[in-house]
């Protein structure tokens, strides 16, 4: 089989992971090394860096081979697919190959599990050392931990990475028992624990020593599954928070199930995925992150699922209509993040603004403050807008509608991830 018989057949058998991000790399230029600029091939993703730019990776799989039988995985081992290998001589000459034909700007790399998790992991800790050592690479790395490597392994991708991430998949150890038997709960959480480990003790190194080789620089993600077993957004975003707690994680991203086999325990293939609701968990954890809310205040055990006609943080504003109307000219800045259409630059550009003066609603469009949103809970110098009527009910429907128009047709499926606000 040829290299691009290979690269066809691999990069096709990696589009279901959605962990495919440079974000938090800050990778410098180096002298002498490649793959230092910012710039309908097989393989080819797009994704954003740290500081917003686009940028493209070669996203492949080392082998589609795997001694695992997950159900929900189109690469089990019970799957009758093309099965292929890239050798580390290989991967690392395509890998350069693409960069030098400006095609890509760096690699993200995962695996089915050939063999063994250990051998499996030494194949890709080779390819990335040619690519890196050899061909003198300085691009963006992102390199997935297969749950039940060694730690040795898991140190030396993670030198050889900008980031690592172990996919967790299924939400629930029941889930995991049904459709995952050959994984452990233990074998995902281990090599998480290593990595955030390692990272604190690689910070400590650089304080002492500028020069110490750095460990995963951009942190740890993973991905979880989202519509494969029944588990509710409770419980999903719950998990998140937990990991953002416990690990420290960079990202955790959502994948809508893809039926792509037939299983008893599996939505049947003709189930279409549930892209709304993945969008709904992107935009909540985006409110994780950066908005200072928990998961138990967006849902709880009465409201388990997000409302699929407005997103996340409008849905917590009318269960929580107390708390406003807030008063932009004195609220605080976790208070004004409460608002929605309300983001995080706007709400630091109204505490800068208002300190020439008072602002008025008319001044809070210019600020970047989405007013069909906003407009409904907030005041500005004590007053609501001129003219504004409205009833919860009404104040519902014009939210649904405020969204809509920003929705794809045929129905409002995904948003833009920074349209939390």
């Amino acid at each position: 089989m040829d290299l691009l018989e290979k690269l066809t057949i691999l990069s096709d058998a990696a589009k279901y992971d959605a962990a495919c991000t440079s974000s938090g790399s800050r990778r410098g230029f180096r002298q002498g090394y490649i793959g230092n600029t910012s710039s309908s091939v097989a393989g080819c993703c797009h994704s954003f860096s740290a500081d917003g730019r686009c940028v493209t990776l070669l996203k492949v799989l080392m082998t589609n081979c795997c001694v695992y039988d997950c159900k929900y995985c189109v690469n089990r081992r019970s799957n009758d697919v093309r099965r292929t290998a890239f050798t580390p001589e290989e991967l690392a000459e395509l890998t350069i190959g693409f960069y030098r034909r400006n095609y890509i700007e760096g690699l993200f790399l995962s695996s089915g599990v050939l063999r063994s998790p250990d051998y499996t992991t030494e194949l890709m800790v080779r390819s990335l050392t040619i690519l890196r050592q050899q061909y003198r690479f300085n691009g963006y790395v992102h390199a997935k931990a297969i749950p039940g490597t060694s730690p040795e392994l898991v140190s030396q991708l993670g030198l050889l990475a900008d980031r690592l991430s172990v996919n967790i998949e299924l939400p629930s150890e029941s889930g995991l028992k049904t459709l995952a038997p050959d994984k452990t709960k233990q074998a995902i959480f281990t090599p998480m624990r290593q990595i955030q480990q390692k990272n604190l003790e690689n910070r400590e190194e650089l304080v002492k020593y500028r020069h110490a080789p750095k460990f995963a620089p951009a942190g740890q993600s993973t991905q979880l599954i989202v519509g494969a077993t029944a588990d509710s957004d409770l419980h999903i975003l719950s998990l998140t928070q937990g990991l953002y707690d416990k690990y420290q994680l960079k990202r955790v991203f959502y994948s809508a199930y893809v039926p792509v086999v037939e299983n008893a325990l599996l939505p049947s293939k003709e189930t279409k995925p549930p892209l709304l609701r993945e969008h709904r968990l992107y935009q909540a954890d985006w409110l994780l992150r950066f908005y200072g809310f928990r998961a138990e205040e967006l849902l709880d055990q009465e409201h388990p699922d997000f409302n699929p006609l407005v997103d996340p943080k409008c849905s917590w504003a009318l269960a929580h209509l107390d708390f406003f109307p807030v008063e932009v000219n004195s609220a605080d800045y976790e208070a004004l993040l409460r608002i929605p259409g309300v983001g995080v630059r706007s709400a630091k550009r109204i505490l800068v603004s208002r300190r020439a003066g008072p602002l008025h609603h008319e001044d809070l469009k210019k600020l970047g403050v989405v007013m069909k949103r906003a407009q409904y809970f907030l005041t500005a110098c004590g007053k609501m807008a001129e003219g504004l009527r409205f009833s919860p009910d009404s104040l519902l429907q014009g939210l649904i509608a405020a969204e809509r128009p920003s929705l794809p047709l045929p129905q409002a499926e995904q948003l833009s991830l920074f349209d939390a606000g």
